[in-house]
């Protein structure tokens, strides 16, 4: 398993908008018509070297079977039903409403081969599937499971392959969707706990599937024990156009009092935190690299990790990069750069 990780914090949502399947930084895997991915809303959090994944899958309905694959940055320890509101709260922390304070309260077999199924789980109407393989592997997994791959499939599986070949499938089980009353548009949450000494945020995955010039539409959350140190820096010459960190501040006492009073959020010390909200609106082909944090305060992040370095043991630029993302690379490595999905649907 790659030493690098793939996800850049603790806790990520992932949320189409509408009626289409959100997905947590993943690429939507789909047999039978085409579903289209709608702005995203993802939060990452990263405290004491665990990453908690949260992921809320919007129900699309239809007959089709669809589903997600997203990269994780290694095997999860645990993987549980997500909280119920955190993504609202987080939207509702960067862009008020006008109307009152919401209160945020407690309330109540097949497998292709080289694929090592590390987790089958049910959560709600979701089929959740953990998975381990490289790209290739993965892909035929896929297909094993009736879906058709984009043709950029292959090209993406194998970038984030080479990092860490952990993913996680996730499609609803239309019959228990209906069964359970599910409606058009309503989520569900889901909670990974991942052990990570590198936190890092899937981007690249965002484009699957997307012709060149469509536009990839995300509100990105990160909340870590300080500011953390980003590869590429938004904003900069190296970054996709239209990445641009909005925020960049501590975590009010008030905002980490309402994420912990939701489900599975205790983790979250109940200060001393640090806010960072990026907005993303770039085309997909310009979107070829992840995001790379160092929290650790020394202000290294891994070239490695944002795709703009190919792992160790893998000659040349990572594929697609092109020669100046590879100089840009080079530079990093030596040590010269420093750097770092409007509303959710919530789970019934």
């Amino acid at each position: 398993m790659a030493k690098r990780s793939t996800l850049a914090l603790a806790v990520v949502f992932v949320v189409a908008l509408g009626a289409a399947p959100a997905l947590a930084c993943g690429g939507l895997l789909n047999p039978r018509g085409n579903i289209n991915l709608l702005k995203t809303t993802t939060f990452a959090g990263y405290h004491d070297g665990v990453e908690h994944y949260v992921t809320s899958f919007e129900y699309a309905g239809g007959g089709a079977k669809f589903g997600s694959i997203v990269p994780l940055p290694g095997i999860p320890s645990k993987v549980i039903k997500g909280g119920d509101w955190t993504l609202q709260r987080l939207v509702e922390e960067v862009q008020p409403v006008n109307q009152s304070r919401v209160a945020f309260a407690t309330v109540g077999e097949s497998a292709a081969k080289d694929v090592d199924i590390i987790e089958e789980k049910r959560i709600g109407a979701l089929d959740i599937t953990v998975l381990q393989g490289g790209g290739d592997a993965v892909g035929r997994w896929a297909e094993d499971e009736g879906f058709d791959l984009p043709p950029d499939a292959p090209e993406v599986f194998d970038f984030y392959a080479e990092r860490s070949p952990v993913f996680m499938a996730a499609r609803f089980n239309v019959e228990r969707a209906r069964s359970g009353g599910q409606q058009l548009g309503d989520g569900t949450p889901v909670h990974l706990v991942i052990p990570t000494p590198d936190p890092w945020v899937p981007l690249r995955i965002l484009g699957l599937g997307r012709a060149p010039e469509e536009r990839v539409e995300a509100d990105l959350f990160l909340l870590t024990d300080s500011a953390p140190a980003m590869l590429p820096q938004p904003d900069s010459a190296l970054a996709a156009p239209g990445i641009r960190l909005e925020r960049n501040e501590a975590a009010s006492a008030d905002l980490l009092a309402d994420l912990r009073s939701d489900r599975g959020m205790k983790w979250l010390p109940t200060s001393n935190m640090h806010l960072s909200y990026l907005s993303i609106d770039s085309s997909a082909g310009a979107l070829e690299h992840d995001l790379a944090l160092d929290v650790s305060g020394s202000g290294t992040p891994s070239p490695v990790a944002a795709g703009l370095a190919a792992p160790p043991g893998i000659p040349g630029p990572t594929q697609g990069l092109g020669a100046a993302w590879a100089w840009v690379a080079a530079i990093a490595l030596g040590g010269g750069i420093l750097a770092v999905a409007n509303r959710v649907a919530s789970a019934r």
